[in-house]
């Protein structure tokens, strides 16, 4: 009788040992698809956003943002001019041409010493693309006014 319990015992554990050895089938979360931008014949120019804003933003902070697109055409992109609505918001223009299916960006500086306003321009660019030889993006946001200087602390008479 305790040959039996031993045996069984002995038998339900090298069962459970290698069962625990067995490596656990690994999952995967499902691939979610990014919708494809749509291509189209000749040079095209899809933007991730249109419009960039700021938020509200300290006087004298960085201005500097990028557009950033995607050439969905099936020719090369070129980019012949970007021209800021005033002197405050400058671009700058991609030199090269951007490949079918490759990815740009606009660069857009604006002056943030221009405080204590709130702001929206626009940026015009022109190109080769189908459909939309120019396109406007915008800009918009609050630069904070700048602190005041504390006045200096006038001295008390004894």
């Amino acid at each position: 009788m305790k040959k039996i319990v031993l045996l069984a015992a002995l038998a339900i554990f090298s069962v459970t040992a290698v069962n625990a050895q067995k490596k656990a089938k690994k999952t995967t979360a499902p691939k979610i698809e990014t919708p494809k931008t749509p291509a189209i014949e000749g040079a095209g120019m899809v933007f991730e956003n249109e419009t960039i804003d700021y938020g509200t933003i300290a006087a004298d902070s960085d201005g500097n943002r990028k557009f950033v697109f995607t050439n969905n055409g099936n020719k090369p992109l070129v980019i012949t001019n970007t021209q800021g609505s005033c002197g405050c918001t400058v671009p700058t223009t991609p030199k090269e041409p951007i490949a079918p299916g490759a990815k740009g960006f606009i660069g857009v500086h604006y002056a943030t010493d221009r405080a204590g306003q709130p702001f929206t321009k626009t940026v015009t660019v022109t190109s080769n693309a189908v459909g939309q030889e120019t396109k406007v993006l915008t800009i918009k946001g609050t630069v904070l006014p700048r602190a005041t200087p504390a006045e200096p602390a006038t001295p008390t008479k004894s």
